[in-house]
């Protein structure tokens, strides 16, 4: 901190009010803007992918418990849960009220969990826009239509989306074209799809279902190096301040490499 050995250290006040001060989501979203506006001529404006990844709450399974019970944990400090049916509706974290108990797909175990969702472009898979829900069957969606409802904002033109299957409802569908955007969306086979010949004739539709592999890169920096595969924070606010922040990161640290590269 540039201090000498023997300077006295400041009042840890000042540090907290300031910290307290950038724990802030508004502030979060200015800082991953001013980020963004450096990438100016590496993004396309056209082309966007979104997808969504599972963050691990810092909270335990064993602080998952009845809403309405007061029980303390028994001997060795655990709670017997063995047998009881455990859902969102009765159940909450008593260290993190806010996280959810989630799996994005059959198989996979059930923690406590958020959502982060990103939203990038699809010439160097920078990320256009990022926010964080809680888990639920219906959040990726949601914040695709949130996300994509602030990009064409003041906007003209139409855009392309790829996603997922998981993103292939008659809603989602129907209400993104309403936004001036052509859902690219992975047909899911298993129903009937929303997305019918009228979109999958046009070649940009196999081009975007190639470019959905560029939002995983993100997902892996944020969970590596970014450190976002099992959160330390608690509470939607601040993990959704880490998650933009990570995110602005990201971006950051890619934007010199793709300037080099185009010079």
């Amino acid at each position: 901190m540039g201090l000498e050995i023997d300077e006295p250290v400041w009042n840890h006040a000042v540090f907290s009010k300031n910290r307290d001060r950038l724990l802030n989501q508004e502030i979060a979203q200015q800082f991953f803007a001013k980020v963004k506006a450096k990438a100016q001529g590496l993004m396309s404006d056209e082309h966007f992918t979104v997808d969504g990844t599972l963050i691990e709450a810092w909270a335990s399974h064993k602080s998952f418990q009845r809403k309405d019970s007061d029980e303390k944990p028994g001997a060795g400090g655990s709670v017997n849960f063995h047998g009881e049916q455990r859902t969102n509706d009765t159940h909450e974290s008593k260290t993190d009220p806010e996280a959810r108990l989630y799996k994005k797909s059959a198989g996979q175990e059930a923690k406590l969990s958020y959502l982060g969702h990103v939203l990038v472009e699809n010439r160097h898979g920078l990320i256009a826009a990022a926010m964080t829900t809680q888990a639920d069957g219906t959040a990726e969606r949601d914040a695709a239509l949130l996300m994509l409802n602030d990009l064409q904002e003041g906007r003209g033109a139409r855009i392309t989306l790829g996603a997922d299957k998981a993103y292939d409802t008659q809603d989602f569908v129907s209400t993104v074209r309403n936004m001036r955007v052509t859902p690219h969306v992975t047909q899911n086979t298993h129903r009937r799809s929303a997305i019918d010949a009228r979109t999958t004739r046009h070649p940009g539709y196999e081009i975007s279902l190639s470019k959905r592999w560029l939002v995983e890169k993100p997902f892996g920096w944020l969970k590596q190096i970014g450190r976002l595969k099992k959160v330390k924070l608690r509470g939607l606010a601040k993990v959704n301040w880490l998650f933009v922040f990570s995110c602005a990161a990201f971006n950051l640290l890619r934007i010199p490499k793709l300037r080099e590269q185009s010079a």
